[in-house]
């Protein structure tokens, strides 16, 4: 059975700030584009040959540092992952190193996670049926629900400037803020399709990377991730033969 309520021990109070940097932040969880299905991923293990971006609190380098597993859920089935760590050798925060396919704090991986907003905030269908079809409590669902309708006006905003930044058509605000926000979203994501790697990625994976996994997290500071010389990570290192 499901674990009915595991989260993410991704959050700070498990990697303490360097004390030789008073200017350090607290950790974050750096998202990186993994475009694999979850159970080659979960096959793999710490074969996977994990990127190994910049330091988000400094832009130094980053090392790997152990790290922890953690559960998924996809299609009813709860899984469980492996989670690298990665520490900055210039100013000694650690930071966890999450697939695309996992939220900050939540169970389901992003495309259950999507697909329930996808079909509510589009107005197809309301939150029960939207939850049964995929797999899911009805209370998780309209909890994913609320939370995206909270986050929806900074969404939409967030989502249309990268769309336009990314070289796309820019999206009109509509009265409807969860609208808004899908659709920026889903402008945002055809325009990076555009660019190697992320077609492959999917639309939630895209949109749980830019947002630092924290697409419908409470109180979220998320490292929005841009172009050009900034961090939009590349996707796709490949899995061992």
């Amino acid at each position: 059975m499901s674990p009915p309520n595991v989260r993410d021990p991704s959050s700070s109070r498990f990697a303490p700030i360097a004390r030789r940097d008073p200017r350090a932040v607290s950790p974050v969880a750096i998202v990186w584009p993994c475009p694999f299905p979850v159970d080659a991923y979960v096959a793999a293990g710490r074969g996977v040959e994990f990127p190994r971006p910049a330091c988000p609190s400094c832009a130094g380098p980053l090392v790997f540092w152990s790290g922890y597993r953690r559960h998924v859920r996809e299609a009813g089935r709860c899984l469980r992952i492996f989670v690298p760590r990665l520490r900055c050798g210039r100013c000694g925060v650690t930071h966890a190193l999450l697939p695309a396919f996992v939220l900050a704090w939540r169970l389901d991986v992003a495309e259950t996670v999507g697909a329930v907003i996808a079909e509510v905030a589009s107005g197809a269908c309301g939150v029960r049926p939207a939850a049964a079809r995929a797999g899911v409590p009805h209370t998780t669902a309209r909890g994913w629900v609320r939370r995206f309708g909270a986050r929806a006006p900074e969404l939409g905003v967030a989502f249309a400037a990268l769309a336009v930044e990314l070289g796309g058509d820019a999206v009109r605000p509509v009265a409807d803020a969860g609208g808004f926000a899908l659709a920026a979203i889903g402008a945002a994501f055809g325009a990076a399709a555009g660019l190697p790697g992320w077609l492959a990625v999917g639309v939630w994976r895209f949109a749980s990377s830019v947002s630092g996994g924290s697409l419908i997290a409470a109180n979220a500071t998320s490292p929005w991730l841009m172009v050009g010389k900034r961090r939009f990570m590349p996707p796709v290192p490949p899995l061992p033969a």
